[in-house]
């Protein structure tokens, strides 16, 4: 379907929405199509399409909210979906901060972001390119001994909103990678890893030979990891998994978990959490980048902000709903954070190792052992145990332990190595100490 046809389908829900009184509703149409090949020892292992459409419709009956969705975009399953977000709003209960967005708030202008970029590449061609991919990453070294395959996936998607205060729009657009995964082994031990590289546009992704010889070099790396011994030492996130670090901050000062007090930043708007040289922004119009979105999931239009300054929290991320509940201004954050920037400092991940001395490099996090509430963070970790400023050997089978509080507290530095393939663009982070728990 083309934005033509969106538009006039969000149109009809709307308008028939309204024909049975209802004054406000919004309906949402995603849509996608795309295929991923796996290639593994030479062979072809999967080979998947996708082909993916969906309509969802919010009405709202006074401040009796209802929701119901479909993918069959025909006028009568249109009603019948419509009819059913009806019956389930008439038996909901009320809610004052039900409701659209304030008309006041919504996007005028649809930036163009480039966020749309298709790869011309034949399924046939993405075998080959698979199988070259994982070809290069065996070859490496002799101590590559198996693999678990490398993949290429291609998505196109559509995104299409619309409101009865009289806002639709919408936008195309794309995601492409190259992900390889190996096995290295040495006297009978085993270790995994790899590397991938994601992007909207093909042409910043990096070339077969990249993406398979650091599979082989990361994998390579690990190998003869032992335990370290107990202890409280700094710790350096690779960039890679700082992100994470980041995605607890987001998920902190969400306009749900204020409003459910449910956060281990409940109430610090406008509060230190972080030293004074951690500078953060959001910047939902960095083009092609993988956040990017010109509005939010309310239609509300998105704006660069600053979310930490010199290490305070500016404000939270809300959305139309969240903002009501907390008696606030929304942000723009329906759905979330658009493009989460750390300020880099002045270091590579080699300089932040030589001036740490001593201490846990952290390249693999295992576990979901984090407590948004209380901030209590544990965590399997896999990494390189640092001493003299240079890596030592490869570590496993250890748990790293502190308080998220302390940890933003206790960031030492942010590297200038930022990993741009996800929504959370951030370098690798060095924090003063944590428990390191091991043999």
């Amino acid at each position: 379907m083309k934005s033509a046809e969106f538009e006039t389908t969000v149109n009809d829900a709307i308008q028939y929405a309204r024909n049975k009184g209802v004054a406000a509703v919004e309906a949402n149409i995603g849509s996608g199509t795309g295929f991923s090949v796996t290639a593994r020892l030479g062979e072809v292992e999967t080979v998947e399409h996708q082909n993916d459409k969906g309509l969802s419709i919010t009405l709202y009956i006074g401040t009796k909210k209802g929701s119901a969705s479909t993918s069959d975009f025909s006028t009568k399953a249109l009603e019948e979906t419509i009819d059913a977000a009806y019956a389930i709003a008439s038996h909901s209960g009320e809610d004052d901060c039900a409701g659209l967005i304030e008309s006041e708030y919504l996007a005028k202008d649809i930036p163009e972001l480039e966020l749309s970029n298709d790869w011309e590449i034949s399924p046939e061609s993405a075998i080959e390119m698979a199988k070259e991919c994982e070809d290069i990453a065996r070859q490496y070294d002799n101590k590559i001994t198996n693999s678990e395959g490398a993949t290429i996936q291609t998505y196109c998607g559509q995104h299409y909103y619309g409101n009865s205060h009289g806002f639709t729009g919408g936008w195309e657009w794309t995601t492409h990678s190259i992900d390889c995964s190996v096995i290295a082994e040495s006297d009978g031990h085993m270790q995994r890893d790899g590397w991938y590289t994601r992007a909207r546009d093909p042409q910043v992704l990096e070339n077969n030979k990249s993406v398979g010889e650091k599979a082989a070099i990361r994998a390579i790396k690990r190998l003869d990891s032992r335990k370290t011994p107990t202890s409280n030492v700094p710790v350096i996130f690779e960039a890679q998994v700082a992100s994470s670090l980041f995605g607890s901050l987001v998920n902190g000062i969400s306009g749900s978990a204020q409003y459910r007090k449910s956060s281990f930043l409940l109430d610090k708007k406008d509060k230190k959490i972080f030293p004074d040289h951690i500078n953060i922004e959001e910047r939902p119009h960095i083009k092609k980048a993988i956040g990017s979105s010109p509005f939010d999931n309310d239609g509300m239009a998105t704006c660069n902000r600053s979310i930490i300054k010199d290490g305070v929290l500016q404000g939270y991320l809300l959305s139309a709903y969240s903002a009501r509940k907390l008696n606030m201004k929304p942000t723009g954050n329906a759905g979330g954070i658009h493009n989460l920037i750390v300020k880099p400092g002045p270091d590579d991940l080699d300089a932040m190792i030589k001036n740490m001395g001593k201490g846990l490099l952290v390249t693999d996090l295992i576990g979901f052992g984090i407590n948004l509430v209380t901030g209590d963070y544990s965590r399997g970790a896999a990494g390189f145990w640092i001493e003299n400023g240079e890596i030592q050997y490869p570590v496993e089978e250890i748990t790293i332990a502190g308080n998220l509080s302390d940890m933003f507290a206790q960031i030492v530095t942010t590297g200038k190595d930022i990993d741009v393939r996800g929504n959370i663009q951030t370098g690798s982070v060095w924090l003063e100490n944590m428990t390191v728990a091991g043999s």
